[in-house]
């Protein structure tokens, strides 16, 4: 039996296909964390880690506002200023 044979066609199969991938992914992932997680919890200097880890997560929680919750520059502002340097290009 071929390969191609085993293989579930179509959409459907394919999305079944993706799906078990990313359980699979998931509880490997899980199983990782929770190896992470014991091992943090044997080490003496836990709780430095875990300050920093807090740091390290406000950090990037900042840079994300920075990034997404900055509202865009307004559209006719951005249009007046481009007719106000045409003007001024003009008149030179």
């Amino acid at each position: 039996m071929t390969q191609e044979s085993r293989r579930p066609g179509g959409p459907d199969g394919q999305a079944v296909l993706l799906v078990a991938g990313l359980a699979d992914l998931a509880v490997s992932t899980a199983g990782s964390a929770l190896g992470a997680v014991r091992g943090f919890l044997r080490r003496s200097d836990a709780a430095e880690l875990a300050t920093e880890a807090e740091r390290d997560l406000m950090a990037r929680g900042r840079l994300v506002l920075d990034r997404y919750a900055a509202p865009p520059p307004a559209h006719l502002e951005i249009l007046a200023r481009a007719a106000v340097e045409r003007r001024a290009a003009d008149g030179a």
